[in-house]
C-alpha cells in the first residue's frame, strides 16, 4: 500500500524532527504500519549519553583540597555542562533511531530538574531514555530514585522529625494527578512515606535510609496503611485521574496543542489497561486514521530544538562552530537540561514572541548561506551557567550545506509542490504568489524563501 507524503512528513514531524524529500520517497511504497514499526525498531537501545563520569564531578570539599580554586570548580560545571548539552544536540542531529529522541525531550520537560552537577543530569536523562516506552511506574520509580531529583525536589532534608513536602507536591502536581486531584493532607501524607529516599554523596547511587523514614500509619488518597514511596506511587497510578492527566500533555506534544477530550479519554483508557505502556500508547496514536487529519497536522509550534534540529536535519548542515547551537538555543528560549522550573518549559504559543520569531524568519537564510549571526547579549539564565561570550557568536557561522544535492532532490518540482514538501501548512495564495514572481527561475532562492516563511515553524 502506498503512503502519502504528507502523511510521512506529517509522522515524521511529530515522532522525529521532520524528514526530508528524498527519505519520505523512499518510504512512500510502504504502508503507514511498516512506517511506524521502522519508527520503534532498535528502541531498546537507549543511545545513552556518555559524556560525564563520576570521577569528573567530586565534591566541591575535595576540589578545593585539591588545589583548584572557586573560580576553577565553576568553571569546570560550566564547561562540563556545556559538553553535555553539545553531546545531546550532536546526537539529536545524528540520530537515525529519532523517536528515542523525541520521547526522551518528552520526558526531560515533563520532569523538568536542574541541578548544579551535570553528571547527576546526565544519568537522569539516561533514565529517560532507558525507560522511555516501558511502563511508566517502572520510569516514575527510578526518576523519583535518582539523585538528580532527589537534590533538585530537596528530598535529601526529608526525615520523619522534620518533613520536606517538596518532591510529594510536585510527584503529584506536575508528574501525575494534577493540580486539584489531591488535598493538603495528601501531601502531607506522601512527604511521611518517602522519607528516607535519599542518595550517596560518594556514589552516586539511591540510598534507603531507615532511621529517617517514618514507619507509622499513613492516610493517602482514602487509603490507610504503613506506606513508603513505592506504595504511594502505586495508589497514585491505580488513579485513573494519573492516566488523563499523562495522555492530555502526550497529546498535545504529538498530536495537537488543543485537546480533543473524547479522544484523550479514550487513550487515556487505554493507557490504564495497558498498564501505563507508552510504547503501545504512542503505537496506538501513530497508527489511528484521526492522526493524519487535517485540523492535526500543522497545528502546533515547533520548540526552538525541534526547529533548528530539524532545519539542520532536513537540509544535511554541518556547524564547524558547534557552540553557535548552544547560542541558538538561548536566543530562541530553550536550552537543553536548563528548564526555566520545575513546571519545565510551557511550550505552544509561548515559543513564539516578536523577537524570537524574527530571529526564526532570519536563521534559515543564515544558515544555509553561511550568513553572520549576532548576539543579542539577552541573557536568560540567571546564573548564565551555559554562558557563551559574544565574541562566540558574532561571527561566520561557518555551515556546510551541499547545495548541488538538494537541488538535484527538488529539480523539477512547481513552487505549489515544493511549499507542501517544506510547510505543514500552507501560506496564502498571495505569497506563494509573491515568492514566484520574485524567485520565479531560482530553485535555491525559492526553498529559502519558504523556508523563512511564519508557516516554517509550525508541525
Amino acid at each position: 500500500m502506498v503512503t502519502p507524503l504528507e502523511h510521512i512528513f506529517h509522522l515524521y514531524n511529530r515522532a522525529g524532527f521532520g524528514i526530508s524529500y528524498k527519505e519520505a520517497k523512499s518510504l512512500s511504497n510502504k504502508s503507514i504500519k511498516e512506517i511506524v514499526d521502522g519508527l520503534f525498531n532498535n528502541i531498546a537501545d537507549g543511545n545513552y549519553l556518555r559524556v560525564i563520569g563520576k570521577e569528573d564531578i567530586t565534591k566541591p570539599k575535595e576540589m578545593l583540597q585539591s588545589g583548584m580554586s572557586k573560580k576553577e570548580i565553576r568553571q569546570l560545571i560550566i564547561d562540563k555542562g556545556i559538553d553535555l548539552n553539545l553531546k545531546w544536540v550532536e546526537q539529536l542531529l545524528n540520530t537515525t533511531n529519532v523517536l528515542i529522541e523525541k520521547q526522551t525531550l518528552f520526558w526531560h520537560n515533563h520532569f523538568a530538574c536542574r541541578v548544579q552537577n551535570p553528571y547527576l543530569i546526565q544519568e537522569l536523562n539516561n533514565i529517560h531514555r532507558k525507560f522511555a516506552f516501558s511502563s511508566f511506574r517502572t520510569l516514575l520509580v527510578e526518576v523519583s530514585k535518582s539523585p538528580a531529583m532527589l537534590e533538585f525536589l530537596n528530598n535529601q532534608q526529608n526525615r520523619k522529625e522534620h518533613p520536606n513536602e517538596n518532591f510529594a507536591r510536585e510527584l503529584m502536581e506536575l508528574f501525575t494527578l494534577g493540580r486539584g486531584n489531591y488535598t493538603e493532607n495528601d501531601i502531607k501524607q506522601s512527604a511521611r512515606a518517602f522519607t528516607g529516599w535519599s542518595f550517596s554523596r560518594n556514589s552516586y547511587e539511591f540510598e534507603f535510609r531507615e532511621k529517617q523514614h517514618d514507619y507509622d500509619e499513613k492516610e493517602f488518597l482514602n487509603r490507610k496503611g504503613n506506606f513508603g514511596g513505592e506504595d504511594i506511587i502505586n495508589i497514585i497510578l491505580d488513579d485513573k485521574q494519573t492516566a488523563l492527566f499523562l495522555c492530555k500533555k502526550i497529546y498535545k506534544y504529538y498530536v495537537n496543542e488543543i485537546i480533543d477530550e473524547t479522544r484523550v479519554k479514550a487513550l487515556a483508557e487505554y493507557y490504564y489497561l495497558n498498564q501505563y505502556n507508552t510504547e503501545s500508547l504512542l503505537k496506538k496514536i501513530f497508527l489511528s486514521d484521526w492522526f493524519y487529519n487535517d485540523i492535526n497536522m500543522g497545528c502546533n509550534i515547533k520548540s526552538p530544538i525541534e526547529y533548528v534540529i530539524g532545519l539542520s536535519r532536513q537540509f544535511k548542515i554541518k556547524y564547524a562552530n558547534e557552540k553557535v547551537l548552544l547560542g541558538f538555543q538561548r536566543q530562541l528560549g530553550q536550552v537543553l537540561f536548563f528548564p526555566p522550573n520545575v513546571a519545565g518549559w510551557p511550550g505552544g504559543k509561548n515559543w513564539i514572541d516578536s523577537s524570537t520569531l524574527m530571529l526564526r524568519m532570519r536563521l534559515p537564510s543564515l544558515i544555509l548561506n553561511n550568513g553572520d549571526i549576532e548576539n543579542d547579549g539577552r541573557i536568560d539564565d540567571p546564573d548564565d551557567m551555559m554562558g557563551i561570550s559574544a565574541e562566540q557568536i558574532n561571527k561566520k557561522l561557518n555551515t556546510s550545506v551541499n547545495w548541488a544535492e538538494i537541488l538535484n532532490t527538488h529539480e523539477g518540482l512547481t513552487l505549489e509542490n515544493l511549499s507542501k514538501i517544506l510547510l505543514a501548512k500552507q501560506p496564502n495564495s498571495k505569497v506563494i504568489n509573491v515568492i514566484s514572481t520574485n524567485a520565479a527561475n531560482d530553485l535555491k532562492e525559492q526553498i529559502v524563501k519558504l523556508i523563512s516563511l511564519p508557516e516554517y515553524n509550525l508541525c
